[in-house]
């Protein structure tokens, strides 16, 4: 299993948020490597998440949440 993990934000601030926006992909879909799969939010930069590897995806946080920098927003086996 691949934890797919909030982007980095900032070395100043280990607990930094921003909010996840968008799915592009539905859970338990099939993803393929470099996949783009979210849209994220973080002082009003939109950020992209891709896979970071191929398998099928569980979503973990929704959209709208509120997540700290590093934590695991899907999961991919």
């Amino acid at each position: 299993m691949t934890d797919v993990l909030f982007p980095h934000i900032s070395d100043a601030d280990p607990t930094a948020e921003g909010v996840l926006s968008t799915w592009f992909v539905k859970d338990g879909a099939d993803v393929a490597v470099d996949e783009l799969l979210a849209e994220v939010a973080v002082d009003k930069v939109d950020m992209e998440i891709v896979a970071p590897a191929p398998g099928r995806i569980t979503l973990l946080a929704g959209e709208g949440d509120v997540i700290q920098q590093g934590a695991a927003v899907a999961r991919i086996a």
